[in-house]
């Protein structure tokens, strides 16, 4: 546990910060002026909140050769009330811990509250409007100076605050997506439930030959013909009055909070959320029988994600949504407009599924 009691705070330059305008496009390219730290060597230290500012580790880190290391992916919205809120960060909480636990690596109980520091300290980096958000990312790496694999000694926790517009800065554009039965993205009994970077960055290659040879933005991953995520996001179809995704009991599938909250949310639009598993000749059968209604994306930084098509190995393509002149299928849309609505405090039915961040008294 971090031991926020002794916070040790040192203030530097205060940036410029910017405009909404200037956030549109720039997904985690901007930051606040400072971040969180802690060491971990048996025991948490004292954390601080410093100037953002380079690490220094050993190049012989375990987290630069071993791929040990994990993080999380946030948000804080500043509401129309001006109250800023963090959503649903238990489960944030939660999933760290479980990805730790996968790394034996030293578990982080109090995310929510250490974050939420961080939050209040440089609020002013908190954008206001609908689509504008603090992105956080909380990580642990591990920082043993040697080249042997073997449960760290030494560990870095640190959090950073990204202010962030629309992830779609012109609009929902509905995207086409390839459907590739040949690259894995995780496996069953690896690391495809725990957000870990290394589940990341052997997906950039996929991509890019998605892009080159299919036209397509995104890929979808069908090992045998399953279909699992879609790029960094959970898959949903809606069939009928189903709302399916892929279950997560293979431990291939990150446990989205937005893909929670979106099963959470499906009852209320008259749909039944369904985990299943589900396969590209699942979705070919519901688009040629015309049940298939509309085929979407969900994660963080996206929120919802429509998609329009999906290319297939054999050159063909399933057709997936109908879309309004925003660029979202009805219940995508409709979907979208509750988590906003819950974002910024405007549907006091969900209100515990955000925490309110606290004010200092002087900042």
């Amino acid at each position: 546990m971090l031991k926020l009691s002794k916070l040790v705070v040192k203030e530097g330059a205060r940036r410029k910060v910017p405009r909404n305008d200037e956030l549109k496009g720039a997904f985690g390219k901007v930051f606040s002026d400072h971040m969180l730290v802690a060491e971990w060597d048996g025991e948490w230290g004292a954390p601080r909140i410093e100037p953002f500012g380079d690490l220094k580790i050993s190049p012989a880190a375990s987290s630069l050769h071993y791929a040990l290391q994990c993080f999380e992916g946030m948000k804080a919205y500043r509401g129309d009330d001006d109250v800023i809120r963090l959503f649903r960060p238990d489960l944030n909480a939660a999933r760290l811990n479980e990805s730790l636990d996968r790394l034996a690596m030293p578990r982080v109980e109090n995310l929510v509250e250490a974050v939420g520091t961080l939050v209040s300290h440089d609020r002013r980096f908190v954008p206001s409007g609908d689509g504008f958000a603090a992105y956080l990312r909380p990580t642990v790496i591990a920082t043993d100076p040697h080249l042997g694999v073997g449960p760290p000694n030494r560990c870095l926790f640190f959090a950073l605050l990204s202010p962030v517009g629309p992830y779609f800065p012109a609009g929902f554009n509905p995207i086409v997506v390839y459907a590739d039965t040949q690259y894995v993205r995780a496996w069953p009994g690896g690391c495809g439930g725990n957000k870990v970077g290394a589940n990341y960055g052997p997906t950039i290659l996929p991509q890019q030959l998605a892009a080159r040879r299919h036209g397509a933005s995104q890929v979808l991953y069908c090992p045998d013909g399953r279909i699992t995520e879609v790029g960094s996001m959970n898959f949903f179809a809606v069939v009928g009055d189903d709302l399916i995704t892929p279950p997560l009991d293979m431990g291939d599938i990150l446990p989205g909070v937005t893909r929670r909250s979106i099963l959470d949310l499906a009852p209320d639009l008259g749909l039944n959320p369904v985990e299943r598993p589900f396969h590209l000749e699942d979705l070919h059968e519901a688009a040629r029988t015309g049940r298939l209604r509309e085929v979407f994306g969900a994660g963080t930084a996206a929120i919802v994600a429509p998609i329009k098509a999906i290319v297939t190995d054999q050159g063909g393509t399933i057709s997936t949504t109908a879309t309004s002149v925003e660029g979202l299928g009805p219940v995508a849309g409709a979907l979208f407009s509750r988590l906003t609505d819950i974002h910024y405090g405007r549907d006091p039915s969900h209100a515990h599924w955000t925490v309110p961040i606290v004010q200092p008294t002087k900042n």
